[in-house]
């Protein structure tokens, strides 16, 4: 059985991480909607298709598959939920690293904003992607710290959805800056911090 403390820690844990991310979402959100520059291109409406589906497929598995045969799955154990709390500590903290550095130029979908320009610092000098990273790694250390389950299909599936999102910002990117997105995509990694450097 898993002890009040531990319990207690995954809640927290959870709870505090996502409670301040999702926070500084909505306020951004609200500032951009008032102060942020207007859109100027947006990636076409047919282009979401493939999200929508793999967002349906998560949830009719989950409404397919009862949650007790997901127990099966879960691992109550501190070597795993561990490691868990520090990877979604450190990935919060990394995701609003990078929101902060976009400001007003983020947008909820694919956007080009007028002034638009592309950011190659700090965070984005990590990863092409730093807020994919960010959420992803804040999903892999929830999985662990929750003690995988259900988790072990979301994590594939938000990897999937982030993968599509990605491919539609790329296509943008370089239609908007086709002199310095190539390069700027050749020598920063999409996803992973550091792949470049183990690979060479």
């Amino acid at each position: 059985m898993v002890s009040a403390g531990v319990h207690r820690l995954v809640v927290v844990g959870v709870a505090v991480c996502w409670g301040v991310v999702a926070a500084v979402w909505i306020a951004g959100a609200v500032y951009n909607v008032s102060r942020g520059p207007r859109a100027r291109t947006r990636a076409p409406a047919v282009i979401r298709l493939p999200v929508v589906i793999v967002v349906l497929a998560a949830w009719l598995l989950f409404r397919l598959v009862p949650g007790s045969d997901w127990h099966s799955l879960t691992v109550e154990t501190l070597w795993v939920r561990i490691p868990g709390l520090v990877i979604l500590v450190c990935s919060t903290v990394f995701t609003l690293w990078a929101r902060a550095a976009l400001g007003t130029m983020w947008s909820g979908s694919p956007t080009v904003k007028a002034g638009h320009r592309l950011r190659t610092d700090g965070p984005y000098a990590v990863t092409r992607h730093p807020i994919y990273t960010g959420l992803l790694g804040m999903l892999l250390g929830t999985a662990l710290l929750v003690g995988l389950g259900r988790w072990l299909v979301i994590f594939p599936l938000a990897l999937l959805f982030a993968e599509l999102r990605i491919r539609t910002e790329e296509q943008l990117m370089l239609q908007t800056f086709p002199e310095v997105y190539p390069s700027y995509r050749r020598r920063v990694p999409q996803l992973v911090p550091g792949l470049r450097r183990v690979r060479a």
